[in-house]
Order: C-alpha cells, then structure tokens, then sequence
C-alpha cells in the first residue's frame, strides 16, 4: 500500500484504521447494533492493520473507551503508528463539546494520559457544526500552542462544512479531516485546494457509515485528488483486508 505525506515528517498509509466502534456504540449511525469487541478481538484488529501495512491510527475522546483502549493495544510498540486523536467534544452517553482554551489543554492532557504517549502525531478540532466559531476557539489557540512547544507534530479539523475546511486551510493548519463519499461530495473542493497547498486531508465516512457499496465508493475517493488516507472504522478483519485490496487493486500497474 502507497504511503503519503500528511504533514511534515508525518508519512501515512493509504488506509487508516478509525476507532469510533472500539469504544463508543450508542448514539452512532451505522446499520446495525453492535457489541464493543473483546481485548482479545481488538488485538486481533492492530494485528491484522499493521500486517496489511496500516501505519495510521484515528481515535477522539468522542468515542468513549477507544483512546484508553488504543493505549493498552499499541503498548511497546507506539513507535510503528500514527496515532492522531481530537479535542473539543466527549462523550458520556451524550456528546458534550468545550471549545475553550482551558476545556482543550485538559483533553489534551488526558489524551496523553489514556494513550500513554508523550506526543501525538497529530490532533483535530472535532467541529460541532459551527466550523467557523470553533476556528476561532481558545481550543483552536491551545492547539497551535502544542504544536509549537512539539507536543503535537500537526493539527487541523474535523470539519462539518466546506466553508470550514477551507478557513482552516487559510488559517495555516496542517490538516483537514472531510466528510467524502460516492453519494456526499460536498467538501470534495477542499480537498483539491488543500493538494494545491500541500497540506493533508484525512476521509471520513467513506462508505457512509457502512451504508454504501465499497467497491464504488472507495473507488470515488480514492481517485479524488488531494486525498492523503481514507480511515476505515470497521471491527471486522476481513472487511478490512477488503478495503485494502481494494485500493491496492487500483494501484496496480495494468499489464
């Protein structure tokens, strides 16, 4: 699987692995009920995504036990992943967003803490809507604020809007994290302005949240330009194996 950058020094996998149903089943959108896996099963998981040659690791405190989980999962070996995770919203059975500077240093905090790292490779505003507004946030400042002291290599948004995704990229963050699938093409133009500036975008929602045929929408996205990874929150190894073929299928040379 081809490896891109997706800041500075950060060099990704096509595919990366998204952790939402490693921690987190109420109040999500897929279609169907499942059970949290086992630590046994979620090892099974990292195992299967690291021989595949899924070096990137997306978790948020929005998605309830995922980031301590992933801490335990990558213990010894932290060094082979990139691991990005997100400030402004949690979760306790109900979402709750704190976009101030204070609310954003203590997530940071305890991410580091849950995820048993010193530094993260990159961390996100997860965006309640009003992209502009959290744009402007003391979280947006304590970010900046990271990356400068270099506890955090890149940073960026989980944007809701294109309007959004393209005011970060003027605001010089590193990174934009888009909605984009073969039926939801709407913050498509950022990822083509942000190709133009040399600046990451992570896909999420691909396959619109399960909903959506593989075959057709991972093929949409992956021949969009701009696009740096494509995160793939399943539980299930081999539909993971799945999407990786997929995209290593496309990059074949043709005979």
């Amino acid at each position: 699987m081809r490896v891109s950058t997706l800041a500075p020094g950060i060099e990704v996998s096509r595919i990366g692995l998204g952790t939402v149903k490693l921690g987190r089943n109420q109040g999500v959108k897929y279609p169907r009920a499942f059970d949290l896996p086992s630590m046994a099963d979620a090892r099974v998981l990292i195992a299967t995504a690291r021989e595949l040659g899924i070096n990137l690791i997306d978790t948020a405190p929005a998605y309830g036990l995922a980031e301590a989980r992933v801490g335990e999962l990558l213990k010894n070996q932290r060094q082979d992943w990139i691991v990005g995770t997100k400030v402004g919203e949690d979760f306790d059975g109900a979402s709750h967003f704190d976009f101030s500077l204070a609310g954003a240093q203590s997530s940071l905090h305890r991410s580091f803490q849950r995820l048993d790292t010193d530094y993260l490779d990159y961390v996100l505003l997860h965006s309640d809507g009003d992209d502009s507004a959290v744009l402007n946030s003391g979280a947006c400042e304590a970010l900046v604020h990271a990356r400068r002291e270099g506890s955090v290599r890149a940073i960026g948004i989980s944007s809701k809007t294109l309007g959004g995704a393209l005011m970060a990229l003027d605001m010089g963050l590193d990174i934009v994290m888009v909605t984009l699938n073969s039926e939801t093409t709407g913050e498509r133009p950022a990822c083509i302005q942000a190709a133009a500036r040399g600046r990451g975008v992570l896909i999420k929602k691909a396959l619109g949240s399960g909903h959506l045929n593989p075959a057709d929408s991972l093929t949409f996205v992956d021949q969009t330009p701009g696009v740096t990874s494509i995160i793939s929150g399943t539980l299930n190894p081999d539909h993971l194996r799945a999407n990786v073929a997929l995209i290593n299928q496309k990059e074949a040379p043709h005979a």
